[in-house]
């Protein structure tokens, strides 16, 4: 509820995001564990799918940016799935929007690093896009591939940043 009285913009999205699902389990009650695959596109196509503790719980298709399966959410994008995220209830809820938003996320992965460098291109969505702040933006061009080999995805990044810095 608290997102209702906050504006996400003027904020790191990504962090409110995660600010907000850590308040909902702060009571601890409930131990679990979320995995998500968000695959790169293959001719288009990409697989995107949630486990709790190991069981399936939303298996997506997305063809192009457009969501074919399951049925319910055919011919929406990812960023048209709010009321139908909002009809969910309790863990089918929380699920489909950790999916949606890490399957937003994982697409940064294909854009050209060209693409991501000017912040004033980018629409306002988040802290650093806004119009004040996008100026002065810098993009770290850090970006690493787990595609293969063992590492972890923090493995070595605090040394990373801070070496461009």
């Amino acid at each position: 509820e608290v997102t209702a009285r906050r504006d996400k913009k003027q904020n790191c999205t990504h962090l409110h995001d995660m600010a907000v699902l850590a308040a909902a389990h702060a009571d601890g009650s409930d131990d679990f564990v979320y995995d998500i695959v968000a695959t790169d596109p293959q001719a288009g196509r990409r697989s995107l799918e949630l486990r709790r503790d190991g069981a399936m719980l939303h298996a997506w298709t997305e063809q192009n940016g457009v969501l074919t399966a399951p049925p319910e959410i055919a011919g929406q994008t990812l960023l048209s799935l709010r009321d139908w995220i909002a009809d969910l209830t309790g863990v089918e809820q929380e699920a489909a929007r950790l999916l949606q938003w890490s399957s937003i996320v994982a697409m940064g992965r294909t854009m050209p690093m060209e693409q991501q460098s000017d912040a004033t291109a980018m629409p306002p969505n988040c802290y650093t896009f806004q119009p004040e702040r996008a100026v002065s933006a810098r993009q770290l061009g850090i970006r690493r591939d787990f595609s293969e080999g063992n590492d972890a995805p923090l493995d070595g990044l605090a040394a990373a940043i801070l070496a461009k810095l």
